[in-house]
C-alpha cells in the first residue's frame, strides 16, 4: 500500500491564456478550484466550437458526483492539511494571448514545471501572489523562461490581458454561485476577484 501524496496536481487547459503555467494553491483554493473543475473547449475539439469556451465540470467529473461538491472538496482540503501536501494547478493551455492569438505552452516547459514542483525544486524559490486569482506563482524554474511564468508579461497588450483575465475571473464567480450555499466563507473567499 502506498503512503499519502506529497503533492496534489490539478490540470487545466486555459484557452484564454491568462492562467499561469503553474500555480501553488492553499487548501481553500484547492477546494475552490476542485469544485469549479475549470478547463476550456477549443475549436476543433468538439463540433460547433469555433472559439474558446470556458467549461466547468464539478470536481473535474460532474456526472459522478451525486452529493454536494463541498463534501468532496472539504475531504480533499482535510487530507491536504493532514498530510501537509502541496497543491498545484498546472495550465497546459495557451499563453501570450490565448488560443486565438498564440500557441500552447511547450510540453517541455510543462514537464519541467511539474517535475520541479513534485521533486521539491521550487521549495526555496520566491513566489508572487496573483492579485486577481490569489494563488502563488513561482518567479523562476529551471528549464522555463522566467517571463512565461507571469502570464501578463507574455501578452503584447497588458490592458487586453487585464480585460480577458477579469472576464475569466467573473466566469469563475458566476459558476461558483451554484455551490455557495454549501461552502465555507474561507472557500468562497479563495476564489478569483476581478481587478479594476
Amino acid at each position: 500500500m502506498a503512503g499519502n501524496p506529497n503533492n496534489v496536481v490539478f490540470l487545466t487547459c486555459d484557452a484564454f491564456g491568462v492562467l499561469p503555467p503553474l500555480s501553488r494553491l492553499t487548501p481553500e483554493q484547492a477546494a475552490y478550484h476542485f469544485m469549479s473543475g475549470y478547463t476550456a473547449k477549443v475549436a476543433g475539439t468538439e463540433m460547433g466550437v469555433t472559439e474558446p469556451q470556458a467549461t466547468f465540470s464539478t470536481c473535474f467529473g460532474a456526472p459522478f458526483m451525486p452529493r454536494h461538491p463541498s463534501i468532496y472538496a472539504d475531504l480533499l482540503s482535510k487530507k491536504i492539511r493532514e498530510n501537509d501536501a502541496k497543491c498545484w494547478l498546472i495550465n497546459t493551455g495557451w499563453i501570450a494571448g490565448g488560443a486565438d492569438a498564440s500557441s500552447r505552452i511547450k510540453i517541455s516547459w510543462t514537464r519541467n514545471l511539474l517535475n520541479a514542483a513534485i521533486n521539491g525544486n521550487l521549495d526555496n524559490v520566491v513566489f508572487v501572489k496573483d492579485e486577481r486569482f490569489g494563488f502563488e506563482i513561482p518567479t523562476t524554474c529551471e528549464g522555463v523562461p522566467d517571463h512565461i511564468l507571469q502570464p501578463r508579461e507574455t501578452w503584447d497588450d497588458g490592458t487586453r490581458y487585464d480585460n480577458v483575465a477579469n472576464l475569466l475571473a467573473q466566469m469563475f464567480i458566476e459558476n461558483f454561485q451554484q455551490y455557495a450555499d454549501g461552502c465555507s466563507e474561507e472557500v468562497i473567499a479563495a476564489g478569483p476577484k476581478p481587478v479594476v
